[in-house]
């Protein structure tokens, strides 16, 4: 008899599901996910290591507190198995083409009538939250007018401005903002890149449309990558995250 392929084993467990479908929407601590599945944190444990074992969910510590840990679902990996899923069940099933990102400028995004607007929050508005709203901006298709800003200010890095013109996005020029400059202005969606924001302003979480991408910042070093391949790494890893909020909220 056939062995069902890894996602389809991984996904059957209703608390993997769980954890998966919680971890969809965006990072979360163990505490976090103990709490909202009302699991015993050693079950919870054990069901993320499973799924950290077949490289579904990957781990980052904290660059706030090191002593905690956020869980991240991989999604492009998700949609590995899974497309692999569909082609051992039927070659018919294989995926199609994928939207990706165009030149658009920031002044003219890619909108609709039914649009709403992400605000993407991290500490320095200096690369992270200005590559995110890039993102979002220059795909023609989406429905969502992004911005971005952060709680310290600091000027746009350049090399933030380098990496995106790898993906034909021209970020020359553009501001660093401070989150005051949105304050009373309601948007459909708050995601903060930055470990510090979230930790040490808890009210982001109070949000509706509230999620957390826990991102490094490409020039702070520390244990990931460091100098231009950090921000080739973290440019490379918000296109795919910003991919898929988009596709979820197209619904």
């Amino acid at each position: 008899m056939p062995v069902p392929p890894l996602f389809a084993r991984m996904a059957a467990h209703p608390l993997r599901w769980r954890l998966m479908s919680e971890l969809a929407a965006g990072d979360l601590r163990v505490g976090e996910l103990t709490a909202v599945t009302g699991e015993q944190q050693s079950l919870v444990s054990y069901h993320l290591a499973r799924l950290r074992g077949s490289g579904l969910v990957r781990t980052r510590r904290s660059s706030f507190d090191g002593r905690d840990v956020y869980y991240r679902l991989d999604l492009a990996r998700c949609e590995e198995l899974l497309a692999a899923c569909g082609t051992a069940l039927h070659p018919g099933l294989r995926p199609g083409p994928q939207d990706r990102p165009g030149a658009v400028s920031e002044e003219s995004p890619g909108t609709g009538p039914d649009s709403g607007e992400v605000l993407f929050l991290c500490t320095g508005n200096s690369s992270r939250s200005q590559i995110a709203e890039a993102f979002v901006n220059a795909r023609p298709a989406a429905k969502l007018r992004a911005f971005s800003a952060g709680t310290r200010p600091k000027p746009l890095h350049p090399d933030a401005v380098r990496v995106m013109t790898e993906y034909g996005i021209d970020l020359a020029g553009r501001q660093s903002k401070h989150l005051s400059v949105f304050a009373g202005r309601r948007f459909s969606y708050v995601v903060t890149l930055c470990d510090r924001v979230r930790e040490a302003c808890p009210e982001y979480r109070r949000h509706p449309g509230y999620r957390h991408w826990s991102t490094q910042d490409p020039s702070a070093g520390g244990s990931g990558e460091t100098g231009y391949p950090a921000f080739r790494a973290v440019a490379a890893d918000l296109d795919e995250r910003v991919r898929c909020f988009l596709a979820a909220v197209a619904g």
